[in-house]
């Protein structure tokens, strides 16, 4: 995630429940990584049974549910104001309805092992973003340079010096769209939603709610209902939402609470190896050299795009607090992901003037 000025007043972050602190952190950071890189088979699985709005809408429902039922139990309110619901509005299409949609398109012509490789392209994304929409972050030449190696991989995976030869050029293309919303998104989120008082929680179901509406909108108007509902592709969507897009953001507020953001963000370099083996291993997906070998660079690329500042950089200003930001598919990124880092700097007595993480 590029830099962005820290909120005047931070939201309260959210505690690990009871229930969670049964499991040890690193299970969880686990179950994390392979919720959000199944994610991608799910998504494929579904799309065999319905139409790509409606594997995204269904995967919002459920996601939804478990979100509500969340803020019910913890008693949280929802975000008042006219205007902090229009940038709810805004982040929910950018970061939930259209990049999910993109991707179940996606997946009609493209493996999930592919599409789980472009989700990782999002650092780079927002690091390229960051240097016109966030004109107080100057990267250094080790960024500059992860930002390079990164998009040398994507060539890779994307074979061009064969000329992207039996590859599905729309496919890739909505796969890699959805990875830039991602990162408008998450720029957008920092510029409009920082500092509102509302909680993670209330932020989150707010913003998936949202999505759910818009394309219970949508929906309709481009598709129709299915002559028959197959059991595999419904378990595959409730998977999705109920996991993928509710369970595991409760999963990660929880590990962000107890480790801190900078450990729980490196999630997003383990999820594209779940997705390509699970694509490989379940969906008997084919995979060529240049496939694992390019995501590696992606990872190695994005991994260096969010390195810290230097130190003597840091004499001047006071050191950027690195918060965590899902990095899977997309559920998963929402507009309260942010305030844990908040709040750690708070109780330091330190307000940073900016923050980074991955996307």
């Amino acid at each position: 995630m590029s830099p962005a000025a820290p909120p005047s007043s931070p939201s309260p972050a959210p505690s690990p429940s009871p229930a969670s602190r049964l499991l040890d952190w690193r299970v969880r950071f686990g179950v994390l990584a392979l919720i959000w890189g199944f994610s991608f088979l799910f998504i494929k699985v579904g799309t065999e049974g319905f139409a790509p709005f409606q594997v995204t809408f269904g995967r919002l429902l459920f996601g939804t549910a478990v979100l509500a039922v969340a803020m019910a139990v913890k008693r949280d309110r929802l975000p008042r104001g006219a205007r902090v619901w229009g940038h709810l509005t805004v982040a929910a299409l950018l970061l939930n309805a259209l990049p999910f949609s993109l991707f179940a398109y996606a997946e009609l012509t493209i493996p999930s092992t592919l599409a789980g490789i472009c989700n990782a392209t999002t650092p780079l994304w927002g690091m390229l973003l960051s240097l016109v929409a966030l004109s107080e972050d100057r990267p250094t030449r080790v960024r500059a340079a992860g930002l390079g190696i990164g998009f040398m991989g994507v060539l890779t995976v994307l074979g061009a010096w064969q000329g992207f030869s039996g590859l599905d050029v729309t496919g890739t293309a909505l796969a890699l769209l959805a990875s830039f919303s991602y990162a408008v998104g998450w720029i957008y989120v920092r510029r409009t939603l920082s500092g509102t008082g509302v909680s993670n929680l209330s932020l989150a179901g707010s913003q998936v709610g949202l999505a759910t509406l818009q394309l219970a909108i949508v929906t309709p108007l481009f598709t129709s209902l299915p002559e028959s509902v197959e059991v595999v592709p419904l378990l595959a969507v409730i998977a999705l939402g109920a996991l993928g897009t509710g369970y595991a953001m409760l999963l990660q507020y929880g590990v962000v609470a107890e480790v801190g953001p900078t450990t729980a963000a490196m999630v997003t370099y383990f999820i594209p190896v779940i997705a390509t083996a699970a694509g490989v291993a379940v969906l008997d997906e084919q995979l060529t050299w240049n496939t694992p070998v390019g995501a590696v660079v992606v990872l190695a690329g994005a991994a260096l795009t969010q390195t810290r500042t230097s130190r003597r950089r840091a004499v001047t200003t006071p050191p950027p607090v690195e918060r965590a930001a899902p990095d899977t598919d997309g559920p998963e990124r929402t507009a309260g992901q942010d305030a844990a880092s908040r709040d750690r700097a708070a109780g330091a007595g330190k307000a940073p003037r900016r923050t980074t993480t991955p996307v």
